[in-house]
């Protein structure tokens, strides 16, 4: 029985890119909704119900064992309906990133880059709470991060003119980690970096291994699928840079 990794679009593709690499036996089929991505600007009410159909679509046809949601907006909003209509692990990327973060911070400033969705949910702030109720917690906005990634616009004056003005504010708070609070920022790291001098960043894909894990699955086959809800030049370019060769179908719901 495979696992299912979800997200709304193409950033995603990094969670699955570091699962795939990590667990070679395991069965992945990544499920982007292309067609309806950004989820961030969406009310919580539609998110679950994307969330849902999605969900549905991946057990009804592999029977999937697990779902990793690849996407912090849909963890913030999601996760509960998912694991109570699936009824199998469903793994988000926050908690990862939040105890990640807590762990790395020196002097307990936290900073969170998000989707307005993610940042409205305070999802972060919550799980970095839970963990330490004393750190202080620093949230951004980026609303063009995600259309940056998604027409792949990752280097030149532009993309570096958006990142630099999304992120002046935060950089004056003082934090020493950041965390990149949505699948898709990943791509923009070196841009992120490069304005954040001498801060940490939490990139929750990376930790996510660990709680994939825990559920001690069987090993499979190694297959290797990617789904997508509309063919899109954009998507095909990132997925072979950051996949390579996978094959990729597009469904409808």
């Amino acid at each position: 029985m495979a696992i299912g990794i979800y997200d709304s679009g193409i950033g995603g593709l990094t969670v699955y890119k570091a699962v795939a690499a990590h667990f070679g036996r395991r069965d992945l089929i990544y499920f982007g909704d292309v067609a309806r991505v950004p989820y961030g600007n969406r009310s919580p009410e539609t998110i679950v119900k994307y969330s849902l159909e999605c969900g549905r679509f991946l057990k009804d046809r592999y029977g999937i064992s697990a779902l990793i949601v690849a996407c912090n907006t849909i963890s913030s909003y999601a996760l509960p309906a998912l694991e109570d209509d699936l009824r199998i692990p469903v793994l988000g990327v926050i908690k990862p990133g939040a105890q990640n973060a807590v762990a790395l911070t020196k002097n307990k400033k936290i900073g969170v880059l998000g989707t307005h969705g993610t940042v409205n949910s305070k999802s972060y702030v919550a799980a970095v709470k839970a963990v330490d109720s004393t750190v202080s917690v620093y949230q951004q906005a980026c609303p063009l991060f995600v259309p940056l990634v998604e027409e792949a616009m990752l280097a030149g004056p532009i993309p570096e003119t958006v990142v630099r003005e999304t992120v002046k504010d935060i950089a004056k708070t003082g934090i020493d980690t950041l965390i990149l609070g949505c699948t898709h920022y990943p791509v923009l790291k070196p841009l992120i970096a490069a304005n954040m001098p001498g801060v940490s960043i939490v990139d929750s894909t990376e930790y996510i291994i660990n709680d994939i894990e825990k559920l001690r699955l069987p090993p499979e086959q190694g297959l290797r699928e990617i789904l997508i809800t509309d063919d899109t030049s954009s998507f095909l370019l990132l997925k072979n840079l950051l996949v390579g060769n996978i094959p990729v179908e597009v469904v409808t719901l």
